[in-house]
């Protein structure tokens, strides 16, 4: 009987496992604006009202918004400027881009479907063409459609390790590799926006060497004690500064 109960929870776990990657295949699309084939289980219009959805909670959590209008405008004016000369217009997406009082914590960071953030913290270290470097480097997040990959991959992982647990109490295994995927595609993400934000300055006028100096500003913020590259979403600025040099010389003569 005990080995019959074995039997049956190694078959559901099993199917459990089947499930996922069958699933994991039908969500297979070919994003029209990067050529990468990714997993999504969502459409445009469901990352928009999810990116309008917390974009609230988004601002509230750093300070709300920088309360200086002529700073907002400039960000705003940057950022339409990289939409309006890029493959963005021709997205579904709707861009916004908000100026975050926050004034002490370096970051920038885009929501699915095209709420675009960046801190002040950040904004007053950098130029027009620095600022530039960085919201295009959101814009494309949002077109490479990161924040719906990992939400389906990490739905998928879940769903793995469900079955692992049921057909072999090996979830913690398997979750444990689920982990270092998704950490190591979110590397990928950071690098495809850096590429994809060279290009956006290059169409928009902009110097693509500008991309540069925001590594070095984002390394010097990181400091000594920065994290392991192998611990970290982001690539480490030494190996991004690389992969940008490429793609200026990849884009040049673009603009």
């Amino acid at each position: 009987m005990r080995r019959g109960s074995w039997k049956i929870r190694i078959f559901i776990g099993l199917a459990i496992v089947a499930f996922a990657f069958i699933q994991k295949c039908n969500n297979k699309e070919e994003n029209p604006y990067t050529g990468r084939t990714q997993t999504i289980n969502m459409s445009p219009e469901q990352e928009i009202a999810i990116g309008l959805q917390s974009a609230p909670e988004m601002a509230q959590q750093h300070g709300g918004l920088y309360p200086d209008e002529r700073m907002q405008a400039l960000v705003d004016a940057v950022g339409n400027k990289l939409v309006n000369n890029s493959i963005a217009r021709e997205t579904p997406y709707k861009y916004d881009f908000h100026l975050l009082a926050d004034d002490r914590t370096i970051n920038a960071f885009a929501l699915p479907g095209g709420q675009c953030f960046i801190t002040y913290a950040l904004f007053s270290q950098l130029n027009e063409a620095q600022l530039a470097g960085v919201l295009g480097h959101e814009i494309g997040h949002v077109i490479g459609r990161h924040s719906a990959e990992r939400i389906a991959e990490s739905s998928f992982w879940q769903t793995v390790t469900m079955g692992a647990t049921v057909g072999a109490d090996m979830g913690n295994v398997v979750g444990s590799i689920g982990q270092n995927t998704l950490l190591k595609n979110g590397r990928g993400d950071e690098l495809e926006s850096d590429e994809l934000g060279v290009l956006f300055m290059i169409q928009a006028g902009y110097n693509p060497n500008e991309m540069i100096r925001v590594m070095e500003i984002l390394k010097a913020a990181g400091g000594p004690d920065r994290v392991p590259e192998f611990q970290s979403t982001h690539p480490d600025p030494e190996n991004r500064i690389e992969k940008i040099k490429e793609a200026i010389e990849k884009y040049k003569g673009q603009g």
